[in-house]
């Protein structure tokens, strides 16, 4: 297969879905937004992977590529490739599907559990995963469930963890986190710790459970392998 992705900032990449791609014989191409760069055409891959990003979807003026990327992603989901989102990449997701992004009642930072709904654990793709498991968070803003697509997981700081619509996925969480994905994240967001609150880790809290990162990637290979088996062909 061939995945794309699209890229906001330098620190934030496909982490550890690279290596599982690489491991499974596809080929990887990338569009850096930060640098102006244009998305392919729609014929030069069959996987759009969204990454994170310290940016809001509602930013358009600072961030003028976010107009573009919209539409590109909408018309990515209505031509029937496969759409993964993961954090801001999943808020964008859920936007373009109509479903509203907004400030979530708490910053989510750091190591937290989340949890599957009834609807995932019948899901042909979110039933691979454990009913219940800890991923890397760093978000404050939340989406709604956009319109006809299934609610899948939940945490206790942020109700709204995961969506589908056929194939298009977003996850607000991360299970694609690296060792090196935590060490940018805390080098070029360090301000987001500052204050705390109820759901926000210390920088110490969050080094001293990196011992979390083999599992969790485990889990997301595990989905990923299930969304190729399923949707691939």
């Amino acid at each position: 297969m061939r995945l794309h992705y699209l890229q906001h900032v330098p620190f934030e990449d496909m982490a550890t879905i690279e290596a599982w791609a690489k491991n499974k014989g596809h080929y990887i191409s990338r569009t850096l937004l930060f640098e102006d760069e244009t998305p392919p055409k729609t014929e030069e891959f069959d996987w759009l992977v969204i990454m994170g990003g310290p940016m809001n979807i509602y930013e358009d003026e600072k961030y003028p590529w976010l107009k573009e990327e919209k539409r590109f992603i909408k018309r990515m989901i209505e031509e029937g490739k496969i759409v993964l989102g993961i954090c801001l990449g999943a808020q964008l997701v859920a936007d373009v599907l109509g479903g509203n992004v907004h400030k979530n009642d708490h910053r989510e930072i750091g190591w937290h559990g989340v949890s599957l709904t009834p609807a995932a654990k019948k899901s042909d793709i979110f039933g691979v995963l454990p009913e219940r498991f800890v991923a890397f968070q760093w978000h404050g803003d939340t989406f709604e469930i956009p319109p006809g697509a299934a609610w899948m997981a939940e945490s206790e700081a942020c109700i709204n963890q995961a969506f589908q619509l056929g194939k298009a996925v977003g996850l607000q969480f991360h299970l694609e986190t690296s060792m090196k994905s935590i060490d940018d994240l805390i080098e070029n967001c360090s301000d987001e710790l500052s204050g705390g609150g109820e759901y926000v880790q210390s920088e110490e809290e969050i080094l001293a459970h990196v011992d979390i990162i083999p599992g969790m990637n485990g889990i997301m290979a595990r989905f990923l392998d299930e969304v190729e088996r399923r949707y691939g062909g």
